[in-house]
């Protein structure tokens, strides 16, 4: 059973939301705060953390960038009043997963919450499957149609933490630390040139999938229905 943890200084919303994933059997864990939630972080593990950005002593960004830092790759949830662009690039920058805002439907909540977790899920795999294309982590090989190929290991990385989470929007800057991490000395045309190479090896007419920019944010890998 997944464990979730619920981090808001308002306890009506806490005690909404631990109701909602309680009715899913879900395991709950509530924290008042930022400083809370990273005090329990280490005893309760959680799989999940969904986290409001206005807070007292620790804000949801500041949580956010150090539960990346401390506590890896454990998907996240904002789960905010503040429905602004500007807003959601910070909290996409600083590594939410995703982000929801208040007022929010009940039934749209979980349904990101279950998403979550089949990404992490997948993320957690050494084989991923996206369109018509098997991205091989062991071999470094991208196989379509029965044809393998090899492809620099910067493209593949990049090509697997989009493929790990395809549908969901990840930040320039959240990438480039992934995939060239915190000192890289480059600029930015280097992501776009590496998006592009990856464009042209694998068509979306071929491979199933293609890589979308979403302007403002950062990059999305979807596959077309």
């Amino acid at each position: 059973m997944p464990k979730i943890m619920v981090v808001d200084d308002d306890e009506y919303i806490r005690e909404l939301v631990a109701t909602l994933l309680k009715n899913e059997r879900f395991s709950v864990v509530d924290a008042v705060n930022g400083r809370d939630a990273l005090t329990k972080a280490d005893a309760e593990n959680p799989d999940l953390y969904i986290i409001d950005v206005m807070m007292p002593q620790l804000d949801g960004f500041e949580l956010c960038k150090l539960l990346r830092q401390y506590y890896g790759d454990r998907p996240i949830l904002m789960l905010t009043a503040k429905s602004d662009i500007s807003q959601k690039a910070i909290g996409f920058e600083r590594g939410t997963d995703d982000y929801l805002t208040k007022p929010f439907e009940s039934a749209e909540l979980i349904m990101r919450v279950k998403a979550l977790l089949r990404r992490y899920k997948i993320e957690s795999a050494q084989v991923i499957s996206v369109g018509a294309a098997i991205i091989d982590r062991e071999s470094y090989s991208v196989t379509t149609g029965g044809e393998k190929t090899d492809i620099p290991m910067k493209e593949f990385e990049l090509l697997w933490k989009l493929a790990a989470s395809a549908g969901r929007t990840l930040a320039r800057d959240a990438i480039i630390e992934d995939v060239w991490g915190y000192d890289f000395e480059g600029n930015e045309r280097t992501l776009d040139v590496h998006i592009n190479r990856l464009r042209e090896r694998f068509p979306a007419n071929k491979c199933g999938f293609k890589i979308t920019t979403i302007r403002g944010l950062g990059y999305r890998l979807e596959v077309p229905e």
